[in-house]
């Protein structure tokens, strides 16, 4: 739905207009302006189009890097066992009882200069790995003790390969619905700070669309219009977040098909 969204608005709007001064101030919603106008001057429909895209940009980068340096930390850790396991499970643990959001906010403004799309990805990435770190170390823990494990142990299969073969494949739902978690939270994170106003002041995410609507107090002013576009972009992006987790536990969890 929201790639319709952005490819059917793209080609409707001008996204040019999605820059500040480029339509008149505060218009209410109208056939020429279908989501309204904010106070920067911007259309706010060409601000959904164009921001919608750097927000899902930034919670893919960072779900990647998260899912993808927890998936290689785990398997080494579960598979290897021993001192490697113990630091790596130490130090993913420690850094979830760290109140996460505290940390990002401290990385973002202990950047200099204003923060691009990229950068908000990578600061969301940097705390993004450690619970699938744990999560799928005990998935592989699990696997591990299987007989077709051991089987190809004793055939002589290398670790590696064993990782590549035997166990990874047996846990592709699981890492794509892990993925899908990852990519919401990073997601909710970038909201929560670009909301705080440590976000990419000169892109049109939908963080950044909720700070100025908090900057110039648009509830209080009664500027309805300006909240409630990127308010219901989010929660249809959420929406359908939560129902792709849903079905990808499904394919994961044989358990679930059969109460179903």
């Amino acid at each position: 739905m929201l790639v319709l969204f952005v490819l059917i608005g793209s080609l409707m709007v001008d996204i040019e207009n999605a820059r500040p001064l480029s339509v008149p101030a505060l218009r209410p919603p109208s056939a020429d302006y279908p989501f309204g106008t904010d106070r920067q001057g911007r259309d706010l429909l060409a601000v959904m189009v164009a921001g919608t895209p750097l927000t899902l940009r930034i919670g893919f980068v960072a779900g990647f890097i998260g899912v993808g340096l927890g998936t290689v930390l785990a398997f080494i850790a579960a598979y290897y066992r021993g001192v490697i396991d113990t630091v790596i499970r130490a130090i993913a643990d420690i850094g979830l009882t760290v109140p996460g959001l505290l940390v990002l906010i401290i990385i973002a403004v202990s950047i200099k200069g204003t923060l691009t799309v990229n950068q908000m990805a990578i600061i969301v990435a940097s705390l993004a790995w450690l619970y699938p770190t744990r999560t799928i170390r005990a998935q592989v823990l699990s696997l591990r003790e299987r007989g077709y494990v051991e089987m190809a142990q004793l055939s002589g299969m290398s670790g590696p390969g064993i990782i590549f073969f035997e166990l990874m494949p047996n846990l592709l739902p699981y890492l794509a619905a892990t993925l899908v978690n990852a990519v919401s939270a990073a997601i909710l994170a970038s909201i929560y700070l670009e909301v705080l106003g440590l976000g990419p002041i000169d892109s049109p995410t939908l963080g950044m669309t909720l700070y100025w609507v908090y900057f110039n107090a648009a509830m209080i002013n009664g500027w309805w219009w300006w909240w409630t576009a990127p308010t219901v972009i989010i929660l249809t992006v959420f929406l359908g977040m939560f129902f792709l987790t849903v079905g990808l536990d499904e394919i994961a969890n044989p358990r679930l098909r059969q109460s179903a």
